[in-house]
Formats: structure tokens, sequence, C-alpha cells
């Protein structure tokens, strides 16, 4: 009897929907060049990596190219990723560089980002910035925004953020001071 209630399901292999499945779960899936896990995982994270860039850059179309050039890196390094570790930060990482060299390019190029047409905000933003926070985190300079954006955006630790780009944790207190210390300044005037 019991056999005749187990055939059924002989040779039925019941999985989750890829959107229930762990990160961790995805990401093997993904390594192993599974399609599906990768528009499950370019999914979870595009609002927040294009939010990222936009709020580097300011500028919704250089955003949008850079969150793309970031996942594409991503997927190319992705036999590279400790999948121990979350992506998200991973891919913030990548996001974050992609966006300040490009900023110092256009810096260079000698282009006026802050005389640049306002865009739109970037999408699924929880709360929309006011005009004049964007246009005091436009003033600050690449790596001092960048270190904002994580911390008080994206909600990354000092010790994150230190990770991410690499860098001491004490240089990314010191440009969280400075940042923050300058858009007081810009604030207030």
């Amino acid at each position: 009897m019991q056999d005749a209630i187990a055939a059924p399901r002989i040779g039925r292999v019941v999985r989750r929907p890829l959107s229930r499945r762990p990160e961790a779960a995805l990401v093997r899936a993904a390594q192993r060049g599974s399609a599906e896990a990768i528009d499950e995982l370019f999914r979870r994270h595009w609002p927040s990596a294009h939010r990222a860039a936009f709020l580097v850059v300011h500028d919704a179309a250089a955003a949008e190219d850079i969150a793309q050039e970031a996942f594409l890196a991503a997927l190319r390094a992705l036999d590279r990723f400790d999948r121990r570790r979350p992506l998200g930060p991973w891919l913030h990482r990548i996001v974050v560089n992609r966006a300040i060299d490009w900023t110092r390019a256009r810096a260079l190029r000698a282009e006026a980002a802050a005389e640049a047409v306002p865009e739109a905000p970037a999408p699924d933003a929880p709360a929309p910035l006011d005009d004049e926070i964007l246009s005091a985190l436009a003033d600050l300079g690449p790596e001092h925004r960048a270190v904002v954006v994580l911390r008080h955006l994206l909600g990354y630790t000092p010790g994150e953020i230190a990770a991410m780009l690499e860098l001491p944790r004490g240089t990314v207190n010191s440009r969280l001071r400075r940042a923050l210390d300058a858009l007081a300044r810009e604030l207030d005037a």
C-alpha cells in the first residue's frame, strides 16, 4: 500500500519558485549558467544598484548604463564570488566604484555636472530627496558622495563601506565626517 501512495511521486522533483529561493541558491544556479536565476538576481538587486549609481552620478541615463555595466561585470566575475557572503554589498561595491570612475572621467572632460538639466529621481526611490539635498550632494567630490550614499541612503555600516571600497575604516569615517560637514555648511547657507 505504501508503494502505491509513493509511486506517483517517483521522478517528480518539486522545486520552490525562484522568487522564494534563498540568494545563495540563486547564486549557485547562476554560476552554473541558469538564465532564470540570473533574471531573479537582477530583479532583486536592480532597484538598489540603479539608485546607488544615480545618487553618486546624478544622471539617470548614466546611472542606468553604470548599473547595467556593473551587473555584467558581476556576472563575468560570479565564479570568483564567495557564496557565503551576500550578493548586494559586492554588487554595490562594483556599482559605486564604476560611478566614481564615471564621475572622475566626466570631471576630466570638463563637463559641468552641477549645471546639467535636472534628471528625474531614480526609480523605486523609497522617499524622494529634496532638490536642495541633491544639489548639496552633487557639490561633493565623488569619494565623499559615495560614502554618504552608501552610509545614509543605502544603510551600510562604516565597516561594510570600508570593505566594499577597500579603504581603511578610518578613511571612511574621515570622508563621512568631511562630507557631512560640507553638506551641513551647504544646507545652512
